[in-house]
């Protein structure tokens, strides 16, 4: 009689499963797949997924390794995740143990057993639920845990209570909150009415997608900036509540989660799970546990919580559905977007995707009837569209990237009780630091790109590989002291503005000013309350959020996707000016944009400005179809990185040659050629793109062609990778 035979996920850069025998004298009950094991894996032990059991084996079952331990008694991994992550290794050409690895929590990873139905969380004291929390005006965080108890009595998880573990710790040590335990079925869920009248297209959207809850459909919601399509989901959400099933919301930016959490724990008293990369492991963890259960109805999550597991699934929602963010760009490079379609159709529930500035992938999907669309055409109570205005600065001289016509609107604005927007997609001082002697210029040592100075510390720092060093004193080629600042990031408008209105409360929101944890959520507070009345940021600023006073939005540099070597530059520039545009006019009083250009008569701001995002979608996918693009393609690009100059290149070519030889004429096959950065933290970057009309044909391409590379010689000399439908393409 044959052996039965362990098929193990084990994380290992091999593109494939590994047989094993199973531990001795083990229940063969349990051996079913999405159960952990411990495995002996070369001269280490791991942990590895069960996929399946067989009978057979290629290899000799006498020469098989025992696996040593059964983990788990039933599978940590629902069968929908199973079948997700091993189609999403296939399809984008990914070791299927790394895929599994990206796909579970860390402590699950190193072993730690899922915890019973008990958890852990705190709720209020007797003295808490006495606080008056008008009382605590210099504690706002802990005003905020106090009134969320409130509204929670039978207690919360901690992952649910979004702020620094420092104000837990203070709260508890006043004898204010305790800990509890807390047992939640899923039938304790209480739905509070909403504050909010759906207008006729809100309702219209919501009644289309609830009488097609009972099976697999795609949505795609086209709303306006301003056109309530938070509203739309927490309608839905509370249905899906209702029929005793569980919702996953994805969003792609962590700086998006605290507004959203604080609007679902006002409309929603359950527990809700919290899913982002400022968790700890064990916060991470106790979340997951949770949506596993079933006893958080809600989960809200960045791109990584598309693996997090549902007791009783019943929708998925993915907001700003267009966001690159939604992509993973290194390692295991999945959309969560396109995976969250995938686990709909395979659970057999709706999928609800929403934007103010669909991707053109899912306006293709909706034109080839894939995709049912619903739109939201108008801003929400009486708040309208801002007004556009393209101001051409040619000739204006600039103070710190602020035009004089500008800085007047900014104070016309400031001085009628507004408050005012500006957005630079670039942080720190300035760019570039040039000697005026020479031109000379600061010039990272590790990769071709300028470093950024940043005053606060006084140093010039790389955005790309985190390096940095003292600002010169004097420039090293000529030894002259004329060394001066050239262009504007946000810390250097900062100041600029610090000085045109010296008693204006600023908030500036970039990467810099958020590093510590809480410190996102307290400024964007600030923004909201309009305590600061001058925001300045980056695109964490400029995307989701609510800013009702905000009646004026200064977009201080258009002109950075117009002209690029990415084919996607000008769908990303539109899209992300239409989303900071939005923040402006989204209450009673009008708003108004203005976008500082140098190309005031181009093509695409004519168009995005005149008519709106559809017709600039429409005519970028005219061109996207001449060119015979993705999305009318499919594309992929191998990447490599070597420390030596040509390395990569020589690999890619041979690639290339591999490919020539296979004869498939259906994909095109284009470079290899250096990346647009060809070196980046003291490494040699090339890629080769691979483009074809036929999906299936270039997909049996790189399924053969990653075999080859995992054996050839010239592969070991270099990093390589895979990237199906790639975000960018540097």
């Amino acid at each position: 009689m044959n052996p039965l035979i362990l098929q193990i996920a084990v994380p290992s850069p091999l593109h494939r499963r590994f047989d094993y025998l199973p531990p001795l004298d083990v229940d063969v009950t349990v051996l079913q797949p999405g159960i952990r094991l411990r495995i002996p894996f070369g001269r280490r032990t791991t942990i590895g997924v069960l996929l399946a059991v067989s009978n057979e084996s290629a290899i000799d079952s006498r020469k098989l390794k025992r696996s040593l331990e059964v983990l788990d008694d039933s599978p940590v991994i629902s069968s929908d995740i199973l079948d997700m992550v091993q189609w999403a290794s296939d399809y984008y050409h990914y070791p299927v143990g790394e895929a599994f690895t990206a796909a579970m929590p860390a402590l699950l990873r190193r072993g730690q057993q899922p915890a019973g139905t008990e958890t852990t969380g705190w709720q209020l004291s007797v003295a808490g639920s006495a606080i008056d929390t008008t009382t605590l005006s210099h504690a706002a965080r802990q005003a905020q845990v106090i009134a969320l108890l409130r509204a929670h009595p039978q207690g919360l998880p901690r992952s649910a209570i979004d702020v620094p573990a420092s104000v837990l710790r203070t709260l508890a040590d006043k004898g204010w909150i305790e800990n509890c335990n807390l047992r939640h079925s899923g039938g304790d869920q209480t739905v509070l009415a909403s504050a909010h009248t759906l207008n006729p297209d809100q309702q219209q959207a919501v009644d289309t997608i609830r009488a097609r809850l009972d099976g697999f459909t795609p949505f795609l919601l086209a709303g306006v900036t301003g056109s309530g399509k938070t509203e739309v989901y927490l309608e839905l959400i509370a249905t899906t509540l209702a029929r005793q099933q569980q919702a996953l919301l994805l969003v792609p930016e962590i700086g998006l989660t605290p507004q959203l959490l604080a609007r679902f724990q006002r409309r929603f008293q359950v527990p809700l799970a919290l899913l982002h990369s400022g968790l700890s492991d064990h916060e991470r963890f106790t979340a997951w546990q949770q949506a596993r259960r079933g006893e958080a109805p809600i989960i809200i999550g960045t791109r990584s919580a598309i693996f997090t597991p549902m007791a009783r699934p019943g929708l998925i929602v993915v907001d700003e559905e267009h966001d690159a963010s939604l992509k993973q760009q290194d390692g295991f490079r999945y959309s969560a977007r396109d995976l969250a379609v995938w686990r709909a159709r395979r659970l057999d529930i709706p999928v609800l995707l929403g934007s103010a500035t669909p991707s053109l992938e899912s306006l293709l999907n909706v034109e080839q009837g894939r995709y049912t669309q619903l739109e939201l055409p108008e801003r929400t109570g009486v708040a309208q569209q801002p007004a556009f205005h393209l101001l051409d600065v040619r000739k204006q001289p600039l103070q710190d990237g602020l035009s004089a016509p500008l800085l007047q609107r900014i104070r016309k604005h400031l001085d009628a009780g507004n408050q005012v927007l500006l957005f630079l997609n670039r942080r720190g001082y300035a760019p570039t630091l040039m000697c005026y002697d020479c031109d000379w210029v600061a010039e990272c040592q590790r990769c071709d790109a300028r470093m950024t100075w940043h005053q606060h510390d006084q140093r010039l720092h790389c955005h790309h590989c985190g390096s940095q060093r003292a600002v010169d004193s004097i420039c090293p080629a000529c030894h002259g002291s004329e060394l001066h600042p050239q262009g504007q990031g946000t810390e250097r408008v900062e100041q600029a503005l610090r000085e045109h209105f010296p008693d204006i409360r600023q908030v500036r929101i970039d990467r810099d000013t958020t590093r510590r944890k809480g410190e996102l959520d307290r400024l964007l507070e600030q923004a909201r309350n309009g305590e600061g009345r001058l925001l300045l940021g980056t695109q964490m600023l400029a995307k989701g959020h609510h800013f009702p006073n905000v009646t004026l939005v200064g977009i201080l540099d258009a002109d950075h996707g117009l002209f690029s070597t990415d084919f996607r530059a000008s769908e990303r520039m539109a899209q992300l000016i239409v989303q900071v545009a939005g923040r402006a006019g989204r209450h009673e009083r009008p708003g108004e944009v203005i976008i500082q250009t140098c190309h005031p008569d181009h093509p695409l701001l004519q168009l995005l400005v005149k008519q709106g995002y559809p017709a600039f979608a429409r005519a970028a996918l005219a061109e996207r179809r001449a060119a015979q693009m993705p999305p009318m393609s499919s594309m992929a690009l191998l990447r490599a990185e070597a420390s030596a100059a040509d390395t990569a290149m020589e690999f890619l070519a041979s690639v290339a040659k591999r490919i020539q030889a296979a004869g498939v004429r259906s994909v095109e096959v284009w470079g290899p050629v250096p990346a647009t950065m060809e070196r980046r933290a003291g490494r040699y970057r090339a890629q080769l793109m691979l483009q074809s009309g036929q999906r299936g044909e270039l997909q049996r391409l790189l399924s053969g062609l990653v075999r080859q590379l995992e054996t050839a010689k010239e592969a070991r000399r270099v990093r390589w990778s895979v990237d199906v439908d790639p975000a960018d393409t540097y």
